[in-house]
């Protein structure tokens, strides 16, 4: 499955936020990447906001274009608000809530032990990183896998701070306890952006 495999740094001097966890050069060179960064001032148009927008919530969850849009489509014919509903979807990502739970650091080191086959969905093997967790659904790391320096390391820095999911340390297993509302997602993207740009 393709994915964006570019500079982090660069995504995160982009959009002036950490997307892809702290980096230095984000504190060292505070504009935007490339030959005109320094000097770009020009006021940008409202769909270039919302555009811009869209693509921080795609980097964020590391979700290509055709797979964002599709989760829109669905967001969008579900009952609720859009903008929440979209949100809500990517975070009842498989590999976003085992990020979420602390079993990996990053959500690309939780696509990357989703894919490897070190997790475990309702007792039973599951590798496919964008699978859609239900509340209820128990996310668990493979009996194999528990001895990772990746994971027992992640772990050990964890802190149980989603309202929405529940962690066992003694079984190292997490429940998808809700759909989360938006109060609760500490994302910083503005929903309504998003869904202003694909309304056009």
């Amino acid at each position: 499955m393709a994915r964006y495999r570019g500079p982090k740094a660069k995504i995160s001097r982009k959009f002036g936020e950490p997307i892809e966890g702290q980096s230095k050069a984000l504190q060292k060179k505070n504009y935007p990447p490339g030959q005109h960064g320094r000097g770009r001032r020009k006021k940008q148009s409202e769909y270039a906001i919302q555009l811009a927008e869209k693509q921080k919530a795609k980097y964020i969850y590391g979700v290509l274009e055709r797979q964002f849009a599709k989760m829109f489509g669905i967001a969008s014919r579900k009952q609720g608000i859009t903008g929440e509903n979209l949100l809500q979807l990517l975070e009842a990502r498989l590999d976003n809530t085992v990020f979420r739970l602390g079993i990996a650091p990053t959500r690309r080191g939780a696509r990357q032990l989703v894919s490897h086959k070190h997790i475990l969905v309702n007792g039973e093997l599951v590798n496919i990183p964008s699978y859609t967790l239900k509340p209820g659904d128990i996310v668990s790391v493979r009996e194999r896998s528990k001895s990772l320096e990746a994971i027992t390391s992640s772990l050990a820095g964890r802190a149980n701070r989603y309202s929405w999911l529940e962690w066992d340390n003694n079984s190292l297993s997490g429940k998808f306890v809700s759909v989360p509302v938006r109060e609760d997602i500490p994302e910083n993207i503005k929903e309504q952006l998003i869904v202003e740009l694909y309304s056009k």
